[in-house]
């Protein structure tokens, strides 16, 4: 017999369930992005002082698309125990990663001190973030997704993804505080340590919160129905997350990855290559850039949940459309912008681009959730973001750096952007609208062929 469906939240409990996610995706992101800034400001000096200034950067941009290979791996290993052990305690686990690893990097000895071991250990610790990090943001959109209600899912499960743009946010702020403070020679000396140690506090805090909220019910429920059908059944073999994914979500893993593309690529190009693209090539000062990327933060994390709730009344691919299209036609007047020299420019510049870029990132967390089935879904939704990651995200600065070094012009690099934009639209075409999907629906998603009752149940016992 069919169990119940799970009780809906109280008001109270889903705020509290997004606020855990929120804060916990927020330091985890902190840590991730203020790894990408101290790339493109100081870590060429002190892991790569051999190199000239524009290979030591591209060497340091390598390290930090080192973290993005990481990610799938993460993906696989946490949404594999994620889908049988539960959300909640895979993001515990995924919190004392990461921020143990930005701890580390904060204590750790440079190339003047121990020489090439240092870029070594610090490519080790980068890995052990991208590692977290690709099984952080399944779990923390999905734990907010199965809490909240069908109708307004695409707002709730916007908030976890303001967690980037506020751990931009945060980490844009603590560099820039340091930098206005400090003269260049005590930055790059001792100063760039202060926010990769200030992590060890925030993790503390993040741990406390998280630990407070409960497991999803929706999970719950699906682990007791795969129960019931395991006792029932006792013949039926156990079939590992992944292998359910590619055998029923194959089309969706798909359509998810080609979804991230120009997200994910013109993120990065946004906001971490634009400190090199400034600082170089428009003679802006790196505090100005910093700043411009600071104040851009914050109205990208002020307009994500209304693109979220926007999703919620024309429908998920709508508002991912305007963002992808939108990011592609704004690439040249970005660059030309910057190209001025002004601030005011400058600030435009990155605001527009964060702005069309949120209304990709807000829908994705529901999108995303509503494409898969309960017991493959934290599998599913990580494999297909995480995966594209190491494409999109991974070597976005490293490419765009390059294609700045061999043409010494930004429309190589507008034509980049301009083609993942393509590519995403292509993707979101191929979706399925899944607005108001059931998520404690079994079935996988129709985006896929109809699958027998029988097999669907199937995939749910892993």
């Amino acid at each position: 017999m069919a169990s119940a469906a799970p009780a809906p939240p109280t008001p109270n409990n889903l705020k509290r369930i997004v606020a855990a996610s929120l804060i916990g995706t927020t330091i985890e992101w902190y840590d991730f992005f203020l790894y990408g800034s101290a790339a493109a400001l100081v870590f060429n000096k002190l892991f790569f002082p051999e190199s000239d200034p524009l290979v030591g950067t591209l060497l340091s941009f390598l390290t930090y698309a080192v973290g993005f290979a990481a990610r799938p791996l993460g993906a696989l290993v946490f949404g594999h125990y994620g889908d049988r052990l539960g959300r909640k305690k895979l993001l515990v686990l995924s919190l004392l990663l990461m921020g143990g690893a930005t701890f580390a990097i904060g204590l750790l000895p440079t190339h003047a001190t121990i020489g090439s071991a240092a870029p070594i250990l610090l490519t080790v610790l980068r890995l052990v973030q991208g590692f977290a990090l690709g099984g952080e943001w399944g779990g923390a959109v999905l734990l907010v997704s199965e809490h909240g209600d069908a109708r307004r899912r695409g707002f709730w499960a916007s908030w976890p993804q303001t967690g980037a743009p506020a751990g931009q946010l945060l980490a844009t702020g603590v560099l820039s505080l340091l930098t206005a403070v400090m003269s260049d020679a005590a930055f790059t000396g001792w100063g760039w340590r202060i926010p990769f140690l200030l992590s060890g506090v925030l993790v503390i805090v993040g741990l406390w919160i998280r630990l407070s909220v409960d497991e999803s019910p929706v999970f719950k429920q699906a682990l007791a129905q795969a129960e019931a059908r395991k006792a029932a059944r006792t013949e039926a073999a156990e079939k590992l997350p992944l292998v359910a994914v590619l055998r029923h979500h194959w089309r969706d893993v798909l359509i998810a990855m080609g979804c991230r593309m120009a997200e994910n690529i013109s993120y990065y190009v946004i906001t971490a290559f634009i400190l090199v693209y400034a600082t170089t090539e428009a003679d802006v000062s790196k505090q100005t850039a910093l700043n411009a990327v600071l104040i851009a933060s914050a109205v990208h994390f002020a307009v994500i949940p209304a693109w979220g709730a926007l999703s919620d009344r024309v429908g998920r691919r709508p508002v991912y459309l305007v963002g992808a299209a939108g990011v592609g036609l704004w690439m040249f007047p970005f660059f030309w912008l910057i190209d001025t020299g002004g601030f005011g420019n400058l600030l435009l510049a990155v605001t527009v681009g964060l702005v069309l870029h949120g209304a990709m990132y807000a829908p994705q967390a529901a999108f995303f959730s509503e494409m898969f089935a309960t017991r493959m879904r934290y599998s599913g939704a990580s494999i297909g973001a995480q995966f594209s990651s190491v494409a999109a995200g991974a070597p976005a600065p490293l490419i765009a750096t390059a294609l700045l070094s061999d043409f010494g012009s930004s429309t190589p690099i507008s034509l980049y952007v301009i083609a993942a934009a393509l590519l995403t639209v292509v993707a979101v075409l191929a979706a399925k609208e899944t607005r108001n999907r059931d998520l404690a629906d079994v079935a996988p998603s129709a985006g896929d062929r109809a699958v027998p009752a029988d097999r669907a149940a199937d995939a749910h016992t892993v």
